[in-house]
């Protein structure tokens, strides 16, 4: 990035990731001074300066699940309360990467960063729980709300390629993922893990999240191991290749020009995801 010498010190240009606006953030040591130079999107309604000393603020100036995205690109925001969780889920299919995530379960947390990073989707996802029973409803929610998002992201699949696969190794772990965004949600899993637990998270919670992902996304989802010795790496291996195989089949392809990939001419249930935005 270009350096500027301007207000108060050197400057680096950046781009917002939400809004697209541009902005300069001083570099000066131990001070984080940001000024946002034009219009966009997002609640950026006017030039305002965020000015954090020593990390401090920073959670005003980061990216959260409640912003309103741009309405021409591939995102959606999904706010779920029930007794048990509160999960807000954003997300841009049509990403770089960005990642800011807080479930209170870190082992998920980790594996979602996976999602966002091999997938090239931008996630904000702030949740909390009844931790105090288990990770288990926390860690499921999160698999609800991030389908639902994905649902509704897509839309009516215009244009999309559908289908997606993946053969993801990590270390002696190997594990393969196909998907159909065929609305219709199903999982066969096909993981065997060795321990109970990855230091806290109950390895059985995989099976649940994935689950609870293709059933609200309207996704196909088979999920296969070749191979593995060792927990985390099998879990690990499972969520890059599911990155991989869902950045895939969202991908456009050019030659379908918008029409939806199905020879019935539909591919998504819109009362569903009516009902889901409801709840």
């Amino acid at each position: 990035m270009r350096t500027l010498s301007a207000f108060c010190g050197p400057f680096v240009a950046r781009r917002c990731w939400r809004c697209s606006k541009i902005s300069l953030r001083s570099v000066n040591s131990g001070r984080n001074r940001q000024l946002w130079l034009s219009p966009g999107r997002g609640g950026h309604s006017r030039a305002s300066l965020l000015l954090c000393m020593n990390g401090e603020g920073a959670a005003s100036a980061a990216p959260r699940a409640t912003r309103t995205p741009p309405a021409s690109s591939r995102t959606a925001q999904v706010h779920r309360v029930t007794r048990e969780t509160d999960v807000r889920v954003w997300l841009n299919i049509d990403g770089t990467g960005e990642c800011r995530v807080r479930t209170g379960i870190p082992f998920l947390d980790h594996m979602l960063h996976q999602i966002s990073a091999h997938g090239l989707i931008d996630l904000d996802i702030q949740a909390s729980g009844d931790y105090e029973i288990d990770d288990h409803h926390t860690n499921e929610d999160v698999g609800i709300a991030l389908g639902l998002a994905l649902a509704q992201a897509l839309g009516d699949k215009r244009g999309i390629q559908r289908f997606g696969h993946f053969l993801a190794p990590l270390d002696e772990a190997l594990v393969q993922v196909a998907m159909d965004f065929s609305g219709r949600g199903y999982l066969d899993y096909g993981l065997v893990m060795p321990t109970e637990r990855v230091g806290t998270y109950d390895t059985q919670l995989v099976r649940e999240f994935f689950m609870a992902l293709a059933s609200n996304a309207q996704m196909t989802l088979h999920i296969r191991q070749l191979a593995g010795l060792n927990s985390h790496h099998i879990i690990e291996a499972s969520f890059k290749a599911f990155a991989r195989a869902l950045r895939m089949a969202c991908e456009i392809d050019s030659r379908r020009q918008g029409e939806i990939p199905s020879s019935k001419g539909a591919l998504t249930d819109q009362q569903a995801l009516r009902n889901a935005r409801g709840t």
